[in-house]
């Protein structure tokens, strides 16, 4: 019985550590998705310079490290 408990509260945790909150930002459709151990930003901002009007690009963020990073 306690082994199953603990194996319950374990698989809870999990899931408040992984299941992220979707915000989405009114610059021309980015989104981030936030949970206590990542952060991913999916850019898609307006851009009058640009060739095709957006400006696109991802940031990955793993225990508040930079993982990946493509928008400049």
């Amino acid at each position: 019985m306690k082994k199953k408990t603990i194996s319950i509260i374990t698989i809870i945790m999990l899931l408040i550590l992984l299941i992220p909150i979707q915000t989405r930002y009114k610059d021309g459709g980015s989104v981030r998705y936030r949970a206590i151990l990542y952060d991913i930003m999916r850019y898609h901002q307006l851009d009058e310079e640009s060739e095709t009007g957006y400006k696109d690009g991802w940031t990955i963020k793993f225990l508040g490290f930079s993982v990946y990073d493509d928008f400049n």
